[in-house]
């Protein structure tokens, strides 16, 4: 669809609408993996089962990390319900991990690090989404610094270093704090004008969300390295 057809009104609200659906899959897929936490933080068997068997819980850290790829290098070949299947399942398995972070903080302190992130993520996905200036070269950055900060981070599982700790953690929350507006500009203009409703539009909005929701994950947990109260 040729793009000069459209207004620039017109191509506002197709980004708008576009954008709402990002954010909706998103804030579903946050639903379901807090519950899932919660409800297997609740339920000593199942802690136990996950606990207690190293071969489990690192299965499902493998599986979580195979539906991110499979759904990033196959969204072009998969369809729309597939795609939907994938994320969702991915939110679940998600939520079992996490799970274990209901054993180390406290409730309270959990949940005051979920609105300290989630305010963080809406000022910057907000600056992301309206901002003039182009973000690619910060986004860049903050890519080749997270490569740096996962090197740095299984270094340091073997060092066990306080302060590379610390190191780590302030700089994975500037690292995403730039990744989230990065990443709702790249949204917004991946989104194609004209194909509002169509399958490929539906494909989009997931993969926009999955991106969002990575963040947003990530952020949350640095953040709670801070803020969060150790039982």
């Amino acid at each position: 669809m040729n793009i000069q057809h459209y207004t620039q009104e017109q191509i506002q609200v197709e980004q708008a609408n576009f954008m709402s659906k990002v954010y909706s899959w998103m804030t579903g897929a946050l639903l379901i993996t807090g519950l899932v936490a919660y409800y297997v933080a609740s339920s000593p068997e199942l802690i136990n089962l996950i606990v207690g068997n190293k071969i489990l819980f690192f299965g499902l850290i493998i599986a979580e990390i195979a539906c991110v790829g499979y759904i990033s290098a196959r969204i072009n070949k998969i369809t729309a319900q597939t795609a939907t299947g994938l994320f969702v399942g991915y939110s679940v398995l998600n939520g079992l991990t996490l799970s274990m972070i209901f054993l180390i903080y406290t409730a309270s302190s959990i949940a005051t690090t979920f609105f300290i992130a989630a305010g963080t993520f809406g000022i910057m996905s907000f600056y992301g989404y309206y901002t003039k200036r182009d973000l690619t070269s910060i986004g860049n950055l903050a890519f080749m610094a997270l490569i740096g900060l996962i090197i740095a981070s299984v270094v340091n599982m073997f060092l066990q270093s306080e302060m590379m700790y610390w190191i780590t953690t302030y700089a994975g929350i500037l690292i995403f704090v730039a990744l989230i507006a990065y990443d709702t500009q790249k949204i917004k203009e991946m989104n194609i004008i004209g194909n509002e409703g169509t399958e490929e539009d539906k494909k989009e909005a997931i993969l926009g969300a999955l991106s969002l929701y990575l963040d947003f994950i990530n952020l949350f947990l640095y953040l709670l390295r801070i803020f969060g109260d150790r039982k």
